[in-house]
């Protein structure tokens, strides 16, 4: 069986039909990005609450006694 020679329009949808891969690719990887740093930004926020509010509230208690 011979492989047929594409006409111009299919040439063009097969293109087009590429680009739009790559456009939705980059925008998975830009979210996956952003989801990661605001993961990150979030752990940060709750590691510095976890080790400040225990040492803030051993100041006060430690001072007033």
């Amino acid at each position: 069986m011979a492989k047929q020679k594409m006409t111009q329009k299919q040439r063009e949808a097969k293109i087009a039909a590429a680009e739009e891969r790559a456009k939705r690719q980059e925008a998975a990887k830009l979210a996956k990005e952003r989801t990661k740093k605001i993961f990150t930004v979030i752990v940060c926020i709750i590691l510095v609450l976890a080790l400040g509010i225990p040492t803030m509230a051993l100041a006060l208690l430690g001072g007033a006694s």
